[in-house]
């Protein structure tokens, strides 16, 4: 199947800005076969533990950030690119990287396992998304600890149709990499596909792979995860099943 390359799209705002804000009126959708959900923030509410544990990892290692700042520039990248830009390395060997990633990852399942939340709603709405026959991938900077971590939680019945992670040479968020992946993965092709994001360079990346996109508001408002090709936000999953979300779509024959 013939995908689009990032080349094919505008670039978009630049690293560290936000994507075009605006309204959070519902637009139509056209025909979907898939939904890609991204996974922290977004499945799961885990960004608080995420915020805490990068702090925690940064004091343990000597380091002043600021902690907001931080995740504004990093939420949607991999964790080598987060690491590498936390510590200023961008040419840190990978090995270097993957071990100080490591470390920190394992602080943040430490700190969230006790207190695992799923976003609100959304077993629900994946349990409805699966009824009415869409097909469902998830697109996730995390690593494959973190996602078997993650999905060992939620215990997702049927589990996703395909899985593309930060941990697999693809490129983080805003580019449209592991979008991509998880679109030809599960073969609907981008056009068909909605992607559900928390945050403004995974909404950007939405549209870098011609897909359109859902804004999930835990964290940003619904003005920092708006674009041209948003059809909603809404705080949880469950306003979006209140709001007939999945009723108003055009699901394409398989």
């Amino acid at each position: 199947m013939l995908l689009r390359t990032q080349d094919q799209f505008p670039a978009g705002p630049p690293q560290g800005e936000l994507a075009p804000s605006g309204g959070s009126e519902p637009r139509v959708a056209g025909s979907v076969g898939a939904f890609i959900f991204d996974m922290d923030g977004t499945m799961v509410d885990s960004m608080p533990a995420h915020t805490s544990t990068w702090g925690d990892f940064a004091r343990k290692h000597g380091l002043t950030i600021n902690i907001d700042d931080l995740m504004r520039r990093t939420t949607g990248r991999t964790g080598m690119e987060c690491v590498r830009l936390l510590l200023d390395q961008p040419d840190m060997p990978d090995a270097q990287a993957w071990d100080l990633l490591s470390e920190k990852e394992q602080l943040y399942r430490e700190l969230f396992g006790p207190v695992f939340a799923e976003v609100a709603g959304f077993s629900d709405f994946y349990a409805a998304t699966r009824a009415r026959g869409l097909k469902v991938g998830v697109g996730t900077a995390g690593d494959i600890h973190n996602v078997e971590f993650a999905l060992g939680h939620l215990k997702m019945t049927p589990p996703p149709d395909a899985i593309a992670r930060g941990d697999e040479g693809l490129s983080g968020k805003p580019t449209p990499a592991i979008f991509l992946a998880a679109a030809e993965r599960i073969g609907i092709a981008p056009e068909h596909c909605i992607v559900f994001e928390d945050a403004p360079f995974g909404i950007e990346a939405a549209r870098r792979a011609g897909m359109r996109a859902v804004g999930i508001g835990t964290s940003y408002s619904a003005a920092e995860l708006d674009g041209p090709h948003v059809l909603a936000w809404a705080r949880d999953y469950n306003e979006l099943l209140k709001s007939k979300f999945l009723e108003n779509l055009h699901v394409a024959n398989a």
